[in-house]
């Protein structure tokens, strides 16, 4: 993904491959603490590590390349500059190299930030037809076009910088990319608010022929948004959250989440907001970050 990006000129962080240890300790030298080491597998912000001296970097490299297993090695993982700011994800419908459907959504947090230092992940739709949203929308065209994609589904994650040194601070860059739909119930709240499901649709993307060709379903405006957390209680009751905009409560064990509905973008984000502190109180538990993805085996 990064060489590919670097290739169609999509602005990302720096970064160098865990390959060559000469190439590393030059990058260290060439920009600034912190880094971020990364797998290049893998999902949410597994196996990830925010790294703040050389020492650091040395030592995590050391412990990766003692692993059993060659895709736990050092050289399956790159070192990146760590770039402060909001993450937001652009969830696209592809057919024919043109991207019919995209959905825009920030989140409260950075995924990793969640991930290492706890707390209740939400996200929610950004403001239609707002300047980031303009500005997402044609950065991920750009993205798709250069990286070739034909057809199916996509979850791209962008960062819109904080740190005014190293980037336009109202500028987004490239994180990650992925041809899959993504994760922690991101399908059903992009369906509460658009009522597009995107399993669904990319089904039927695969589906059409020349003779019955693809033809996206109307596209609702309105602003959806989710918060979720892993759960003290097995079941956790939320019978005590009752606003009308519900309309998806997440069943699953030791899990508890909320999918909010409303034509007022405001109104996501209070509920969310709320929802994101009850959530503290009543129900939410801390678990180590996972390392491999064997873990979820």
């Amino acid at each position: 993904m990064r060489r590919k990006a670097s290739e169609v000129a999509i602005p990302q962080p720096k970064f160098v491959s865990l390959v060559n240890y000469e190439m590393v300790d030059e990058f260290m030298k060439r920009t600034s603490s912190p880094w971020m080491l990364k797998p290049r597998i893998g999902a949410s912000a597994m196996g990830m590590k925010k790294l703040h001296d050389p020492e650091a970097v040395w030592r995590a490299i050391a412990n990766l390349d003692a692993r059993e297993a060659l895709h736990e090695r050092s050289d399956f993982h790159l070192l990146e500059q760590f770039t402060p700011g909001d993450v937001y994800h652009v969830d696209s419908l592809v057919a024919g190299g043109k991207v019919l459907f995209a959905s825009v959504e920030r989140y409260g947090a950075p995924p990793f930030e969640v991930a290492h230092s706890g707390g209740v992940p939400i996200s929610y739709f950004v403001k239609h037809g707002s300047k980031e949203q303009r500005a997402l929308l044609k950065l991920n065209k750009k993205l798709l076009d250069g990286f070739g994609f034909e057809q199916g589904v996509t979850h791209a994650e962008f960062i819109r910088c904080a740190d005014s040194k190293q980037h336009d601070s109202d500028q987004f860059i490239f994180l990650e990319v992925a041809a899959r739909v993504g994760g922690a119930y991101t399908a059903d709240t992009i369906a509460a608010a658009t009522g597009i499901n995107v399993w669904r649709e990319w089904a039927r993307l695969e589906l059409a022929t020349p003779e019955r060709p693809y033809i996206l379903p109307p596209v609702r405006k309105e602003y959806g948004g989710i918060a979720v957390s892993l759960a003290r209680q097995e079941n956790p009751c939320t019978s005590k959250y009752d606003d009308p905009e519900i309309v998806y409560r997440v069943r699953k064990p030791w899990h508890v989440g909320l999918i909010v509905r409303s034509p007022d973008h405001g109104r996501v984000i209070s509920l969310l907001t709320e929802y994101a502190r009850r959530f503290s109180e009543d129900f939410t538990a801390v678990a180590p970050a996972e390392e491999r993805a064997e873990q979820h085996l």
